[in-house]
């Protein structure tokens, strides 16, 4: 896809948006079901059934995906569609790129071993490495606006007004 094709393809979208902000609000779902004979939750993600288990960390098996690693992997998918999005709208030829996160955990926050230990990531680095002849000019507007319009790093990076609510089944 080429610039033009993907500015012809967003336009009608963005007009619609102008005109109307509220049809731009979109509430995006997941859901999973507990599993009744391991400490595990099945989740559907709208292509295949995934199962998110314990951490080798806390004593899971490794069977099963750790939620951690998902978000990271949500994370790098994010930021490789935005920075190939970006990179088409402003014309630059990226003729190979890798996407990569990595962040830091310490597992005792987790198990409640040690209540200072936080519990989630303590850091997360995001790093893109890309084949292409554009100047070092064009690839710092590039990441700049990657990192602006990338939903997930964004979500990460400014933390939304969460709700908890427990309901009987």
């Amino acid at each position: 896809m080429d610039a033009d094709t993907l500015r012809s393809l967003q336009a009608p979208i963005k007009n619609k948006y102008k005109e109307d902000p509220n049809t731009a609000i979109i509430t995006l779902r997941a859901s999973g079901e507990l599993d009744d004979q391991h400490i595990a939750c099945k989740v559907e993600t709208g292509r295949a059934m995934m199962v998110a288990g314990l951490h080798p960390a806390t004593g899971g098996s490794g069977a099963e995906l750790c939620s951690g690693d998902m978000l990271l992997e949500a994370l790098v998918a994010c930021a490789g569609v935005t920075l190939k999005a970006v990179a088409t709208a402003l014309g630059i030829t990226l003729k190979k790129g890798v996407v990569k996160a990595e962040g830091d955990l310490d597992f005792r926050g987790t198990l409640g071993v040690d209540r200072e230990a936080p519990v989630g990531f303590r850091e997360i680095r995001l790093t893109f490495e890309v084949d292409t002849d554009a100047p070092q000019e064009q690839l710092d507007t590039l990441l700049k606006l990657t990192e602006r319009y990338c939903v997930v790093f964004q979500t990460i990076n400014t933390k939304p007004a969460l709700a908890v609510v427990m309901n009987r089944a």
